[in-house]
């Protein structure tokens, strides 16, 4: 049986299907959304060019598609619809303890007839980003809200040092209520790593965005 992965390009979307792979789910695509207006991911400000590098960086096939807002859920279910002659049973998310969108996510995917798979549901927060940095995977912080994460922090790391950074704040160490996104450009199911060569930040309504100019596939070993 196949199942389809939910794509942001960013943490914890990645350590979900890299726990339902580890679990025996058979992952055959990424499915990422995209806004029609900016060619980006929502909130997290990812180009879509970037996604598709992680995508040939894991050797996991894309489905890429452009939403709207008034239009999302019809546009999000029209994607996934398209997948599942091909075998899809169900789709993973990497959602932690926000009860909306797991309400959200159960009631879409009964509605088109699949499982949702959430690997890290319920889990400690400290516990998902230490497992996911102990697991061996890099990934930068590519958007924050100024009022949480300072100007320093865009473009950098995801590690102890951000934990600690994160702690001393009263931020959520994920992240979970959109304080900061991240895009993973190296990890265990990575072929290849991302890396960025040139990049600048951007700020718009609260928001500091790591725009990258420049970036390349490099082969590890």
């Amino acid at each position: 049986m196949r199942y389809i992965s939910s794509w942001s390009g960013g943490k914890d979307g990645c350590f979900a299907c890299y726990q339902a792979m580890r679990q025996g789910y058979k992952v055959s695509h990424l499915v990422n959304f995209i806004s029609k207006e900016f060619q980006r991911v929502s909130f997290h400000g990812t180009e879509a060019k970037l996604i598709q590098q992680q995508s040939r960086a894991m050797g996991i096939p894309l489905l890429q598609k452009e939403t709207t807002w008034d239009g999302y859920e019809q546009e999000f279910k029209e994607a996934v619809r398209s997948l599942i002659p091909s075998g899809v049973k169900g789709m993973v998310f990497g959602d932690i303890y926000l009860q909306e969108h797991k309400d959200w996510v159960a009631r879409v995917c009964g509605e088109l007839g699949i499982e949702a798979v959430e690997p890290l549901w319920g889990k400690n927060p400290e516990e998902v980003l230490s497992d996911f940095i102990d697991s061996g995977f890099e990934a930068l912080i590519v958007s924050a809200q100024s009022e949480f994460i300072g100007q320093e922090w865009i473009g950098r790391r995801v590690d102890r040092g951000f934990m600690n950074y994160l702690r001393h704040r009263d931020i959520d160490i994920c992240g979970e209520n959109g304080e900061y996104h991240t895009l993973v450009v190296d990890g265990p199911i990575f072929g290849t790593r991302i890396e960025i060569i040139q990049s600048r930040t951007i700020e718009r309504d609260n928001y500091r965005f790591l725009d990258t100019c420049r970036y390349r596939l490099v082969h590890k070993g």
